[in-house]
């Protein structure tokens, strides 16, 4: 279950990682108009209008999975394992502490509360004020 957490958070992280990329790579809206005008984009790679949509199909793939990895963290963090059955099918449970275990440590507290103040924190009464 470790190492399934540990390549999601990686995938998670890549894809995070990319799409700033991609989102830092694309023009805005205004570029678009010297694209038209033949301001050089015509002889890329992908033509004029191409790389926008490469790049935006790309950022959208990249953010999808970006969203699925963080639902699964999400399920993966908030999965609890059910305590296995034991040898005869019934569930194993912790040892339960006896009752009078913690019995002398209420017993205590009374007791200490009960005993004589000491002289030192009892105010003196013919002291003038």
């Amino acid at each position: 279950m470790l190492y399934l957490k540990t390549l999601i958070i990686v995938v998670q992280l890549l894809s995070a990682l990319g799409v700033i990329g991609l989102v830092l790579l694309q023009h805005g809206k205004g570029a678009d108009m010297g694209a038209a005008f033949g301001s050089g984009a015509s002889g890329s790679l992908f033509g004029a209008t191409g790389s926008a949509n490469f790049l935006s199909r790309t950022t959208a793939v990249l953010a999808a999975v970006f969203f699925i990895t963080t639902l699964a963290l999400t399920y993966l963090g908030a999965y609890h394992a059910k305590p296995s059955a034991g040898v005869l099918g019934a569930a194993v449970t912790a040892p339960v502490a006896p009752a009078g275990a913690s019995a002398p440590a209420a017993v205590s507290a009374p007791a200490q509360a009960a005993a004589p103040a000491s002289p030192a924190s009892v105010p003196a009464t013919g002291v003038p004020k």
